[in-house]
């Protein structure tokens, strides 16, 4: 699953540095510029995603914490 994501990154990478040539002369190279930045990042999410420990992150959420209220800047 990870190498399969970091593939599709280097891909979109490649995609990237051809379309960057031709963004400037073509609305249509632009959007698709665009449309692949943001596949990209959306990529980029999911492997930092998959890198998290999902363990250590459900049990944060278990977790109360405890809120800041404005009153409590205020106390000495």
């Amino acid at each position: 699953m990870k190498k399969e994501i970091l593939l599709s990154i280097k891909e979109k990478e490649l995609q990237l540095a051809k379309l960057k040539a031709h963004v400037d002369k073509s609305a249509v190279c632009a959007d698709l510029y665009n449309k692949v930045v943001l596949e990209k990042a959306i990529l980029k999410k999911e492997l930092e995603d998959s890198q998290k420990n999902n363990i250590v992150e459900g049990f944060k959420n278990l977790l109360p914490r405890k809120k800041t209220l404005i009153c409590d800047y205020f106390r000495k």
